[in-house]
Parts: C-alpha cells; sequence; structure tokens
C-alpha cells in the first residue's frame, strides 16, 4: 500500500476520530456550562430571594374565592378527530390524541407530550409570570362542541371576578377556539398592575409525537416559528432564534408555533392587534429531552373583557392548512391566515418535488406500497435522465480506455510537465473526449437529488407506510434490526441495515464508473479517499436517515451500477456505439489511428536522431 493510499485512510480516520472529539468537549463544555451556571446561581442568590418575594406578592394579588369542593378528576372528551383527556385543575388539556394518522405500531399520536413532571397545555398565569401557572380547580360544563371551565377570584382590593375559560370544538376541523373572559361586578377594574399584562396563556411543554432523545437534526426536530410583518408590511415566516433559551416579542405577529417534521400546533390570535407579547422557552436536558413551550401574554384591562386565540394542533397538511384562506373552506369563517406557512418548507427546488410528489401520489395508486414506489420512481427518473446519464456513463468508459495511453504519455514525459499537459490535451482533442465529460451531466442532476432529498425526507403519507413486514416497517423512520445494551460512538444503540447496504452499494459504484481510471501518485491516493472514504463518511451522516431516503439512493446507486456494465459492454462490443464526431470533424476510431501513426513517426524521428548523433561520435 503505498503513501498516498495510508494517507487517505488517515484522513478518514482523522475526520471521524474529530468528531468524536467534538462530541466530547461538547458534553465537556455542557459540564463546564453547568458548574459556571451553578457558580452564578450562588452569587444571585440573594436577588433571587428577593424577586421571588415579589413573584408571591404577585400571585397572591389574586386568590381564588371558588368552594373547594369542585371536582378535580380528569374526563374525557371526543370530537370526530380528537379524544381528548381535559384536567379540571387549571382548567387545563393533559393529552390531545389525534384519532388518525397514527404509526405503524398502531400508536397514535398525543399532540400534548410531556414528562411525568410536566405541565399541561394552555394553562393560565397571572400577568407574564412564567414560573407560578393558575392552578386552581375549576367547575366545568359540557354544552355540544364546548368545554366550559369557570373559577371564582378576588383581587388585591377585594373585587370579586369570574375567569370562563372556554374550549370550541368544529367537525372536521383541526383547529379549535380557546376563549378566556374576565367576568366583573360594577366595581371590578379589570387587572393590572402586573407588568402591564392580565393574564398569560400557555401552550407546554412540547409538541408530539414522543421521543426519548432529540437530535436536533434534519431527521429529527422541534423548531418555533413566527409569522410577523416584514418592513414591506408582508407576512414573513421565519425560524425563532433563542437566547439563553427564550423569545419574546411585542411586535404584531400573525402567528406563533412549535413544529416537528410532521405535526405542528400554531397559536393564531383572533385579534392580533391587542399588543400581545408573544414568548417561547426552549429547555433541553430535563425530563423530557427538549422542551418548546409558546406563550401568549394579553395587555392588562381596565374591564371585564374577551379574548380569543385560535389553535391549530395537527398534521402538517396542505389539505387542512390551506383552509384558511377563505372563509368558504373551513367552519371557523377564518380567511387569509398565512397557516400554510406553518408547514416545513420544502426545498430550494420546491416546484420539482411537487411534480416527484405527484408522481409518487399516481405510482402509489397503481402499486400501493411506497416503498415500491420510490423504487419505481428512480427508475423512471433514470429512464428521463438517460440521455444525460448515457453521456456522463459513455465519457467514463472513453476516459478509462484511455488510460493506457495516458501512461505512455505520462512514462514519456515524465521529465517535462508542460509538454505532458500539451499532448494530454491533444489525446483529448483527437478522442473527443473531455474530462469533465462526465460532471457536467451530474450536475444538470443535481436539483433533482435536492427535491428528492426534501420530498423523501418529510413526505407526510411516508409515515407508517410499510415497505417489507418485519424489516422496514416504516419508511419515514430508521429501521432497525437490533438493539444493544450499550451506545456505539457516533451511531447511539440501535443498528440498521439499511445504511450498510447503501454504503456497500456507493462503493461498488464508483469502483464500476471510476475504478477502473487509475492513475499515478496522488490522483491514485485522492481516487481511493474518494471510492471508501467518502462512502464512510456519508455511512455516519446518514445513518439515522429515514428508511424511504436510504431506499432512494441505494436503488440510485444499483441503477448505475447496471447502466455503466451496459454501457462498457456496448462500447467494448461497438467503441463508436456512443461517439458523436470528435473535434476534428473525424471518427474517434480514424482518431485514434492518425495517432498512433503520429506517435510511430515521433519513435521514428528519435531513432534517427540518435544514429545520427552516434555517427557524428564515431
Amino acid at each position: 500500500m503505498d503513501k498516498k493510499t495510508i494517507l487517505a485512510i488517515v484522513l478518514v480516520v482523522l475526520v471521524i476520530t474529530i468528531s468524536m472529539m467534538i462530541q466530547t468537549n461538547l458534553f465537556s463544555n455542557q459540564a463546564a456550562a453547568a458548574q459556571t451556571t451553578a457558580e452564578t446561581q450562588s452569587q444571585e442568590t440573594a436577588v433571587q430571594t428577593e424577586q421571588k418575594a415579589v413573584e408571591e406578592e404577585k400571585s397572591t394579588a389574586i386568590v381564588s374565592s371558588a368552594a373547594k369542593n369542585t371536582s378535580s378528576e380528569k374526563f374525557m372528551f371526543e370530537t370526530d378527530l380528537y379524544e381528548i383527556e381535559f384536567d379540571p385543575v387549571g382548567a387545563s388539556i393533559s393529552s390531545l390524541m389525534l384519532r388518525e394518522h397514527a404509526d405503524a405500531d398502531g400508536e397514535r399520536v398525543d399532540i400534548v407530550f410531556k414528562g411525568e413532571n410536566g405541565h399541561n397545555a394552555f394553562l393560565l398565569y397571572w400577568g407574564d409570570d412564567f414560573s407560578n401557572p393558575v392552578m386552581d380547580t375549576f367547575a366545568y360544563t359540557v354544552d355540544g362542541q364546548k368545554v366550559i371551565f369557570t373559577n371564582d377570584y378576588t383581587d388585591s382590593n377585594g373585587h370579586k371576578f369570574t375567569v370562563v375559560k372556554t374550549y370550541e370544538f368544529k367537525d372536521g376541523e383541526y383547529l379549535f377556539a380557546v376563549t378566556v373572559d374576565l367576568v366583573g361586578g360594577s366595581d371590578f377594574k379589570g387587572i393590572g398592575n402586573l407588568n402591564g399584562y392580565a393574564y398569560t396563556l400557555a401552550f407546554e411543554p412540547q409538541v408530539g409525537p414522543a421521543f426519548k432523545q432529540m437530535k436536533n437534526n434534519n431527521y429529527d426536530y422541534r423548531r418555533v416559528y413566527i409569522d410577523g410583518y416584514n418592513n414591506k408590511g408582508k407576512l414573513k415566516k421565519s425560524m425563532v432564534k433563542f437566547s439563553n433559551g427564550s423569545y419574546y416579542t411585542t411586535g404584531q405577529l400573525q402567528w406563533l408555533s412549535v413544529t416537528s417534521k410532521y405535526f405542528t400546533v400554531v397559536g393564531l390570535p383572533k385579534d392580533n392587534t391587542l399588543a400581545y407579547k408573544y414568548s417561547a422557552l426552549q429547555t433541553t436536558g430535563g425530563e423530557i429531552a427538549q422542551t418548546d413551550s409558546l406563550f401568549f401574554s394579553r395587555p392588562e384591562t381596565f374591564d371585564s373583557s374577551s379574548d380569543t386565540i385560535y389553535f391549530y394542533a395537527g398534521p402538517q397538511l396542505k389539505k387542512y392548512l390551506n383552509s384558511y384562506y377563505s372563509g368558504m373552506d373551513n367552519a371557523w369563517g377564518l380567511r387569509s391566515t398565512n397557516l400554510d406557512a406553518a408547514m416545513e418548507s420544502g426545498s430550494m427546488f420546491g416546484w420539482l418535488e411537487n411534480i416527484l410528489k405527484w408522481m409518487l401520489t399516481m405510482l402509489y395508486k397503481v402499486i400501493p406500497n411506497y416503498g415500491v414506489g420510490i423504487i419505481l420512481l428512480t427508475i423512471i427518473i433514470k429512464i428521463i435522465l438517460w440521455p444525460l446519464s448515457r453521456k456522463s456513463a459513455a465519457s467514463t468508459a472513453k476516459m478509462t480506455a484511455l488510460q493506457p495511453k495516458m501512461k505512455e504519455l505520462q512514462t514519456k514525459y515524465k521529465d517535462n510537465p508542460q509538454k505532458l499537459n500539451q499532448e494530454t490535451a491533444a489525446l483529448y482533442k483527437e478522442e473527443g473526449v473531455s474530462p469533465l465529460g462526465g460532471c457536467l451531466p451530474m450536475l444538470l442532476q443535481f436539483p433533482i437529488l435536492i427535491a428528492m432529498y426534501g420530498l423523501l425526507n418529510k413526505h407526510f403519507e411516508l409515515r407508517g407506510a410499510l415497505f417489507i413486514p418485519g424489516w422496514i416497517p416504516d419508511l419515514s423512520v430508521p429501521e432497525t434490526i437490533a438493539t444493544l445494551g450499550f451506545n456505539i460512538p457516533l451511531l447511539g444503540n440501535e443498528i440498521h441495515l439499511l445504511p450498510i447496504l447503501y454504503t456497500a452499494s456507493m462503493i461498488f459504484s464508483m469502483k464500476i464508473t471510476q475504478g477502473q481510471n487509475s492513475t499515478a501518485g496522488q490522483g491514485k491516493g485522492m481516487q481511493f479517499f474518494m471510492m471508501y472514504g467518502m462512502p464512510i463518511l456519508f455511512f455516519f451522516i446518514l445513518y439515522s436517515a429515514p428508511s424511504g431516503l436510504l431506499l432512494y439512493w441505494m436503488a440510485q446507486n444499483i441503477l448505475s451500477m447496471g447502466q455503466q456494465f451496459y454501457t462498457n459492454a456496448k462500447l467494448k462490443k461497438n467503441p463508436k456505439a456512443f461517439d458523436k464526431k470528435g473535434a476534428s470533424g473525424e471518427k474517434v476510431p480514424e482518431a485514434v489511428k492518425r495517432y498512433q501513426e503520429r506517435l510511430k513517426k515521433l519513435e521514428e524521428a528519435k531513432a534517427a536522431a540518435a544514429k545520427s548523433n552516434k555517427n557524428k561520435k564515431k
């Protein structure tokens, strides 16, 4: 094994080692940060004690005056799309289960994902203080598709008022309304002196489905988005950038959302001109690996008030989210909500992604198996791109055939690099080939690769889609053939077979398309790295990729190998099978013959010159 080959292997090992070191340093930095935090907390004890006293004063400024015999037992409420568990404590929702869109195991999605000690969804907080939720037990009544909670309170001035929290649902809608009414007598002056806000309505702690760990990558994530107005007065969606785990704005927003790959919760105030304070908190490493909570703080009021916030809690599907543009398309009469922007955006080639999605849907209607559909779609794409891929394959085959002549030139002009470059260029010109001939067609196929990645990474219909029973039950997640009792660095404790098969297919594909184009020195070492190092790196990068995505890339590699086999065999049988005329206007076989004659003349001239020099010496 030459030095360049050894260097290539060292580079691969070095990249993997550095990745592990970065991961180790990350844990070290987290530990250091935790220690610094502990020291800071110790230094700020006095300040926190004072703040706690202020918060306690705020929390006790409004006290419950309701009867203590109200039932605190949870109860179920059902719609055509939800099974909901309400909790009278806090007038909250402890479970929001979707009737449809279960995973491959039949496990249904609970939009409210919380641990044993986590908060319920839609709790109230007085003012904009998120540390003390209102945990009083509310009385409740059920009126058709409404669940109404009530509780009486007395403020610091002794004025009595009632909080009425109403949940209203409609058939066929993943959007429901949460209305908070503050109802007081003639002496009620509203709720003020709480940092300028009356109360906060929250969705916490996390949007489902449940997860054990949050890798926060392209394959599994939770993100918070806002839909606000830019300086041109147009709505624009943007992802929230947290600062020390928190975010807030008092600017006018259309909505605030927390999103997973397939599901989303969007909070949409009925009156977004009311100067709400929109907040979000993100924590990691607690009972749930990552929490993302949304808060809507209502400005202080000086009278009785009634405010509604709509919540969409369901799948990221256009047929639902698009229905809120026209009031005729939804039961609420909402329009121009821009809710479809809450969906995870597609790739830069979104239009192409939509075309491919339509093709995949049509194939599924013919053969109701998305795994088969992905393979058939890959074959169709290969057929459509055959003119481009044939040119690339033929160029690769021709470059392979030129290797013996290239080696002759390298040997002959090893001490004259400039002459070697000139003769090499002349050879390419005479043969009618280009070193970039195999690369350009691949670049033209790049948009399709990007669009297929965007489609197969998050196409909703792939969720729970079975391909091969017992092996690939869900094309939207990695398949698992074994679970270990320990973690493998960079991989975890789950063994996936598809990444291994994909890596093997990638190596064999590169061997066939490039393996025979061996060159000396640096080129050979780089080629070894490309043939083995790159597939190994991609193995780690794509280890947790969805099965559908890996299935596509593996099928792509296998078809490329078959195509190259075909091209090589065709050229071996008939060298001009795929050739047009070369740059000189002659067919390739004629150009080769003329090149050979030229080499022969050069050898004869060299021999004559040597003989002449020998005679002169005599």
